[in-house]
């Protein structure tokens, strides 16, 4: 646990808020965001960062609820996109067009106009065929775009598979030894204006050394190009920094800020950063009411209201969560596999919990802020969770829990 979620005479917190009262207020699935959080994590890359020119571009995809946006965009924060829907986001939240750069394989014509038009700071280009299409695509509406190249380095990240993106049989960015020549064959289109190179090797990185080695041949790189007068305004070296779910030893933000600048003594460039889940995993929790509890032969069964459409996490990555009870008893604390009503057997939130829980009790899932909501879906048409942000002693409502009716109000019957 952090300072933000803690146990106060056995009862869990957030901030000055108990998870209890949060419940029976909005029911539940309910996911709950700590504000001072999210505002701490997002200081802490502020001030490690300060020594030079740089931009936090706060990865969308990790959790793009407006207030987090909003939040993050009064802070200074950019944004790093990887949809048209996510720019509409940014803007929609008060977030400057301007500290935008959009990331991403399959970018649409559409959403390169409303980028361009918008006027983006920066397109992570990620294939030859992408960097054709956004030339014509800018030349078609009279705007020169900026671009960077999505450079893989063929790095080991040693993550999940899943969420590792800097090796060769990657669908993301361009080859390593392909770069050079697209830069040239960049600087050379007439709608297009190299700006910047990016990196970015995966997610939930708990190393420093990975991003140390991506910089350096992301660094060779940049020197090849300045030999042929190819001068980027900026250096992107994505995210990825990973946080601790369970056991996990991660980095300090200050240490690894620390070593990037390192790698970057004695140039000038502005640095960029797109952290996701570093600023608000463990800022969120997921609260869940136990429904049956159900004892096997084999395995005991704690069944919540939550479930694999609320956090697919687990389901997807057979991701762990610490699963806390919200009120301490003195129970007895069998082993129990905690599992939604989602008709999948993959359906699950944790495996052998020991848990003293009855039913009608609610449970925490912790850090759940990163990729919970932003991941849920209407499975089994189920209606996604509520959001709430607390502040201090108060708690605003962010998001309101979705009605069955909104489900199918756009589909058709026909005769």
């Amino acid at each position: 646990m952090n300072d933000y979620f803690s146990y106060h005479h056995n009862e869990l917190y957030a901030e000055q808020v108990s998870l209890q009262q949060i419940a029976r207020q909005f029911g539940t699935p309910c996911y709950a965001y700590s504000r001072a959080a999210l505002e701490s994590a997002y200081r802490a890359f502020e001030q490690a960062l300060a020594p030079r020119d740089h931009l936090i571009c706060y990865a969308v995809k990790a959790n793009p609820n407006l207030a987090i946006l909003n939040l993050f965009a009064r802070m200074g924060a950019g944004f790093d996109i990887v949809s048209g829907g996510e720019l509409q986001r940014v803007l929609a939240a008060g977030g400057a067009a301007g500290k935008v750069v959009f990331s991403g394989v399959g970018k649409r014509e559409d959403e390169m106009r409303l980028a361009l038009q918008a006027g983006i700071l920066c397109f992570n280009v990620e294939s030859a065929a992408e960097m054709e299409r956004l030339n014509g695509v800018a030349g078609e509406i009279g705007i020169i775009a900026p671009v960077s190249l999505r450079v893989n380095p063929d790095v080991d990240a040693k993550t999940h598979p899943y969420i590792s993106t800097g090796l060769k049989q990657s669908k993301f960015g361009i080859a390593y030894d392909r770069a050079l020549p697209l830069y040239r064959q960049a600087a050379g289109m007439a709608h297009l204006r190299v700006t910047g190179i990016d990196c970015h090797i995966g997610s939930q990185i708990t190393e420093v050394s990975p991003f140390i080695a991506a910089a350096e041949k992301v660094l060779a790189l940049v020197d090849q190009l300045a030999a042929e007068e190819i001068v980027l305004d900026h250096i992107d070296f994505g995210g990825g920094l990973g946080i601790c779910y369970d056991n996990e030893t991660p980095p300090a933000i200050t240490n690894y800020a620390h070593a990037l600048l390192a790698a970057l003594r004695g140039r000038s460039t502005r640095l960029i950063v797109e952290p996701g889940r570093i600023l608000v995993g463990n800022a969120g929790v997921l609260l869940t009411r136990v429904e049956y509890l159900k004892h096997g032969e084999e395995k005991n069964f704690a069944i919540v209201d939550a479930a694999m459409n609320d956090l697919m996490r687990p389901a997807l990555y057979d991701a762990f969560h610490t699963i806390r009870p919200v009120q301490k008893s003195a129970m007895p604390t069998p082993e129990y596999e905690v599992v939604g009503p989602v008709c999948e057997s993959g359906d699950f939130l944790g495996h052998a919990r020991q848990l003293g829980v009855a039913a009608g009790d609610v449970l925490a899932v912790m850090s759940a802020g990163a990729y919970g909501m932003s991941m849920s879906s209407n499975y089994n048409t189920r209606p996604r969770a509520v959001e709430v942000m607390v502040d201090g002693k108060a708690v605003h409502l962010i998001r309101a829990r979705e009605t069955v009716a909104q489900l199918y109000a756009d589909e058709k019957i026909i005769r």
